[in-house]
């Protein structure tokens, strides 16, 4: 078994909002919710502060039992909730919040858990072609909401004032029926999770991408998913990442590959079981 990672910050004078973390048999991964800065949220800590609290929680939980994953994720956002529940408003809408990503193995099975646009890619032992489990709610929201951000250049006034205007409008939907689920200050987000479990034997490598890292398959279409998978196996995190920063650089105003930010944090783990 050996574990590689790396994580990128997705400009200068920028905390990296991702996190990741692992013990020799569980993964952490989440992907901070940034906002334009302009955005009133409610709480006064930083989205790094949420997904540093959260992500060391769970990576503690993980190690204490086999609980079902829900039940993990559901215990950590209400053990961060209490850590700011006296200085923050935490019925904001625009609290803090983070995409999760949560890998286990156990002697019986590996389980995983996905919430929000993060992916989970598994390469399986019976199967050419990778396991790759995505929660597609955000994308089908932000779906009619991006028709104008699309067509403005990445880093003009006009694009921040209309990703700003994009994000008010994503946030009436967010941690409700017929929306898209995120952590952040509800734990019956974790209730709506993707999870799931196969024979810890049938998989032979996973990856854990947050949505900067998977840009070149998802966003840019520059490579499959096992491209992919065969660049982590034989150049490692830290080359997919260069690859995706590459991709931005040529098209830094969003013209080919229209995005809300020219550059994302990033991160990737290559977990080979």
């Amino acid at each position: 078994m050996s574990l590689a990672f790396a994580t990128e910050v997705g400009g200068l004078n920028r905390e990296n909002e991702d996190f990741v973390g692992a013990t020799p048999d569980a993964v952490v991964v989440l992907d901070g919710a940034g906002y334009p800065a302009r955005l009133r949220t409610g709480c006064v800590h930083t989205v790094a502060w949420y997904t540093r609290m959260l992500g060391s929680s769970l990576l503690a939980m993980l190690t204490a039992g086999e609980r079902p994953l829900a039940e993990v994720l559901a215990e950590g956002i209400k053990t961060v909730s209490s850590l700011h529940s006296s200085t923050c408003d935490l019925a904001h809408p625009g609290s803090p919040a983070a995409t999760v990503l949560l890998l286990r193995r156990t002697t019986r099975s590996l389980d995983w858990l996905v919430l929000a646009d993060s992916i989970l890619v598994l390469d399986m032992n019976s199967t050419e072609e990778p396991m790759v489990v995505s929660d597609d709610r955000l994308a089908d929201v932000t779906a009619t909401l991006r028709t104008r951000l699309d067509a403005l250049p990445n880093g003009s006034h006009e694009h921040e004032q209309e990703r700003l205007a994009s994000v008010e409008a994503q946030l009436e939907h967010r941690n409700r029926d017929g929306g898209y689920w995120v952590a952040s200050t509800d734990p019956m987000a974790a209730e709506h999770s993707l999870t799931g479990s196969v024979p810890p034997d049938a998989v032979r490598a996973a990856a854990l991408l947050s949505d900067g890292a998977s840009r070149l398959v998802d966003c840019f279409e520059l490579a499959s998913w096992r491209c992919l998978l065969n660049i982590l196996e034989n150049d490692g995190p830290a080359e997919l990442i260069n690859q995706v920063r590459t991709a931005e650089h040529t098209d830094p105003h969003g013209a080919r590959w229209p995005r809300g930010k020219a550059h994302d944090d990033a991160t990737a783990v290559y977990w080979q079981l």
